[in-house]
């Protein structure tokens, strides 16, 4: 099992949103490496208490990337 979970820019609020279809995630940060770290830690949580397989394997995929150099 694999879960990809996008990240995206948030421009008006400045912050970064990593969301996921299948987990019920929605997390928000100011920094990447946070949001990245956060996302990690929280992931076996949500799958614990939502009885879905364990990830083998998590893909960060960065969506809007133009947004953060613009």
């Amino acid at each position: 099992m694999e879960y990809v979970i996008r990240i995206e820019w948030d421009s008006e609020a400045k912050v970064w949103i990593a969301e996921n279809d299948y987990l019920p995630l929605t997390i928000e940060s100011e920094s990447l490496d946070n949001l990245m770290d956060r996302t990690r830690k929280l992931i076996p949580e949500l799958v614990e208490l939502n009885n879905l397989p364990n990830p083998k394997y998590l893909y960060f995929f960065l969506e809007n990337r133009e947004e953060v150099v613009a």
